[in-house]
């Protein structure tokens, strides 16, 4: 999302650089961006289908191909059943436009429930509050970090991860903003990470705790007489109910759980409730935790009780100006459950967890075929191991991908897209999430080399072929519109159909014809159409109208927690996940100037641990879960408290059959190859990766 400046001559990168005329980013460039060129340049992503013969990568053409893949998938179907295909939709797909516009058809031809994707590793349980409390489920919440005074953040990591679920183009200087303006930002976070540097305090918690921390805020906030919501009072259902469940917690019990002590408590609490306006936000930390969806749940009522959601520096919601949630009510919740262990589904989707065990236990309904899609879930899925088994005894599996990955090598075909500056961009989820409301689109950079397809044609040419041999005597559908056609209905129609405000100038410009895209490539540095705005009651979609404070299903959940809140602490070593910049996804390990320097992969220990373990620095050590173990390097470090030892996400590139050249000089190990594939939050079944049980000894 941050504006980028590429030279080229001819094929040739010259040069890339951040866009200092871009309003969102106004110069600012990640590691990401340098690298778009070792993506678009690397010798080793595929440019055309591959078959595996006799264990043997073979070339393919196109159209053999997709007849292939698509008589595969619909003769398993046809013996065993529609749920016998399972697909997994990876984190690209959310930031590619031709592939989120034809996603939707291809789920729909396929028509399995067996669907899973990304989100279930990650945000979630934010969507599903949002459906819960919202009746959306793309209803984000988005900190509104350039006008709030006081920034409370959990297991959030900015500096690592540009702003996570919070699109802002120079994010530490927005963070820095704060202060400079007077206000303050406090991370919460078992690891003093690297945004640690660009705040004002930080406080070490027990992973897996946030929950039991937000009820002592939420608590002392009731005690102290701290509840102002204003508006939200005649918008919220229940309202007299809300309070009474938060009865009974002593804030020495939630102390002696999170590791933060009482008078901390107290203050943030005070300060937060008195601040001018204030925003409680928190990321994968919190997301990815057994109470991952409580500690959605309680950040909003403790902004809501104080005042800050839909409030300008709370937390707010952007309107993009290809807007999904514009119009009418969107999601599903526990409609249906996973056939194994009984997962709920959500938005159709279901966790990521299952998809392993789907296909490893027999039965009616077993997975016997698979479609994955710009995913690589043997890495980011929890029992990596376990994912390797299943894919490999499948009946069939077809990867869209430009790599051969650690999960793509298990499939019959490989159908690999166009590169990111070989076809149009414009980012309808980043929109979404922006703290800003944006809109840029991007033409592509190179032409699409003769005899490639990118993301939109190969995912219409599989479903045609799908639609064809299950319903043969149908007439030919009707062509699709392109991306950019149904992107510029979609601006035409929007929020901002009947005009718009441009701020690319700092002050608004009032501007009285339709937003479209003709219109949106006069801007190629990017349209700033002003800042988040109230959206209630337009953004409520329940069936009443209604904010829903008290969802009976995160209710019932808060009972699981205030159990636990009233337990023993088991003194368990915990483990807990980190990002770093220059290598936050899989893909970015087979880029040189993004994995050069020194090795990221080493464990985390706390002196006082190291000590009491018998562990040494640089030395080796096993980390065992129920899951499996790893030999791993042991950095001991005082950046991680006590009780908690920390390994990076994305690594493992040490299997055989991988062709990332770049990646396997320095492959590091999987995290998830110890994660537990069987612990979840059990209310969204969203895996849990921070907050594990693990046991460590000396090798």
């Amino acid at each position: 999302m941050c504006g980028v400046v590429i030279e080229t001559r001819g094929e040739q990168i010259l040069s890339i650089k951040g866009d200092k005329d871009d309003p969102h980013s106004e110069g600012h460039i990640c590691p990401k961006g340098y690298a778009l060129q070792d993506l678009h340049n690397d010798p080793d992503r595929l440019r055309t289908p591959l078959e595996k013969v006799n264990g043997e990568w073979l070339p393919i053409d196109w159209d053999s191909a997709l007849d292939k893949v698509a008589a595969k998938l619909v003769d398993i179907q046809r013996r065993h059943g529609n749920d016998s295909i399972a697909g997994y939709w990876g984190n690209p797909s959310s930031h590619n436009l031709g592939l989120m516009m034809a996603s939707g058809t291809l789920r729909k031809a396929i028509g399995t429930r067996n669907i899973s994707s990304a989100a279930s590793l990650d945000q979630m349980p934010h969507q599903l509050v949002s459906y819960l409390m919202f009746g959306h489920s793309q209803l984000f919440t988005i900190p509104d970090i350039d006008r709030t005074q006081y920034m409370l953040m959990l297991g959030a990591n900015p500096a690592a991860s540009n702003g996570s679920l919070m699109t802002a183009g120079d994010i530490l200087k927005r963070l820095e903003r704060i202060s400079e303006r007077g206000g303050k930002v406090v991370l919460v976070d078992p690891r003093r990470t690297e945004s640690a540097r660009y705040v004002d305090e930080h406080l070490f918690i027990r992973p897996g705790t946030d929950a039991f921390f937000l009820l002592g805020l939420i608590r002392h906030v009731l005690d102290q007489g701290l509840v102002k919501p204003g508006r939200l009072r005649d918008l919220a259902d229940e309202w007299d109910a809300l309070a009474p469940l938060f009865d009974g917690i002593s804030l020495e019990q939630v102390s002696a759980r999170c590791g933060i002590a009482v008078p901390d408590i107290k203050r943030i609490a005070e300060d937060f409730a008195n601040a001018e306006c204030a925003v409680c936000y928190g990321r994968m930390g919190v997301s990815t935790q057994s109470y991952g969806a409580l500690n959605h749940w309680l950040m909003l009522v403790l902004n809501i009780l104080t005042g800050n959601l839909d409030s300008p520096g709370g937390m707010m919601f952007t309107t993009p100006a290809f807007n999904k949630a514009q119009s009418r009510p969107m999601g599903s919740f526990n409609t249906y459950q996973s056939r194994v262990r009984g997962l709920p589904e959500f938005d159709s989707y279901f966790p990521a967890v299952t998809l392993a065990e789907e296909m490893l236990t027999p039965g009616e309904g077993q997975v016997r075929g698979f479609v994955c899609v710009a995913g690589n879930p043997v890495l980011s899925t929890p029992n990596g191991r376990q994912m390797d088994e299943a894919l490999e005894q499948l009946e069939f599996m077809v990867s869209i991908d430009f790599y051969l990955n650690e999960t793509s090598r298990h499939a019959d075909i490989i159908l690999p897209p166009t590169g990111p500056l070989e076809h149009e961009q414009y980012d309808i989820v980043f929109n979404m999430l922006a703290v800003r409301n944006l809109a840029r689109f991007s033409d592509p950079v190179f032409e699409a080399p003769e005899g490639t397809r990118c993301d939109w044609d190969i995912v219409q040419g599989l479903t045609a072929r799908i639609m064809a041999l299950k319903n043969p005597d149908a007439p030919p559908p009707r062509a699709m519109p392109r991306p950019e056609q149904i992107l510029d209905h979609g601006l035409q129609t929007g929020p901002y159909a009947e005009g718009f405000y441009e701020y690319n100038s700092g002050e608004p410009v009032k501007h009285d014809e339709p937003l479209s895209l003709e219109v949106l490539k006069r801007y190629p540095h990017g349209l700033d159409l002003g800042p988040m705005r109230e959206s209630f009651p337009g953004y409520l979609f329940t069936a009443d109208k209604k904010l829903h404070l008290t969802p009976p299903e995160l209710v019932d959940d808060l009972g699981r927690a205030l159990a636990e809140l009233r337990g023993a602490e088991n003194g368990e070593l915990m483990l807990i996940g980190r990002r770093d910049l220059r290598t936050n996804n899989s893909w970015m390990h087979n880029s040189k100037r993004l994995v050069k320097g020194k090795d990221r992969c080493g464990m985390l220990v706390h002196p006082a641990d190291a000590e009491r373990l018998g562990l040494a620095d640089g030395k080796p050590a096993r980390i065992a879960s129920r899951a499996g173990e790893l030999l791993v390097r042991v950095e001991v470090s005082d950046e991680v408290m006590p009780g908690v030892v920390c390994l990076p996400h994305g690594w493992g590139h040490d299997r055989e059959g991988v062709s990332l050249r770049v990646a396997q000089t320095n492959p590091g190990v999987n995290v998830n190859d110890i994660t537990d594939d069987q612990v979840v939050d059990p209310l969204s079944g969203n895996a849990v990766l921070n907050g594990i049980p693990v046991s460590v000894v000396a090798a």
